[in-house]
């Protein structure tokens, strides 16, 4: 029998919405949806916490509005991917 896989961690979103908004540049928040796999409810919360912890920001351009991932944001993605490495020769994810 299949194990059911495990819900992502907070870090592992994190990641994947960073990745999300470098991938794409000037990320509109539907991509970033589409990219991370995860409801609208779910990616706004996300979104707030990584402008809260300066790794993302977020421009207005009139009525449209999309995601940069900052120079901060580029450095947890790295470390972070980093700790998974060496977490994964161990057993053990993110």
């Amino acid at each position: 029998m299949a194990q059911p896989e495990k819900a992502r961690s907070t870090v592992r979103i994190y990641l994947d919405i960073l990745k999300a908004a470098a991938e794409e540049g000037n990320a509109k928040p539907t991509r970033i949806l589409q990219r991370a796999n995860l409801s609208y409810d779910r990616l706004v919360k996300h979104l707030a916490d990584l402008q809260r912890l300066a790794l993302l920001d977020e421009i207005k351009e009139g009525d449209s509005r999309h995601y940069v991932i900052t120079q901060k944001g580029r450095e947890f993605v790295r470390e972070a991917e980093r700790a998974q490495s060496f977490l994964s020769a161990f057993g053990v994810s993110i």
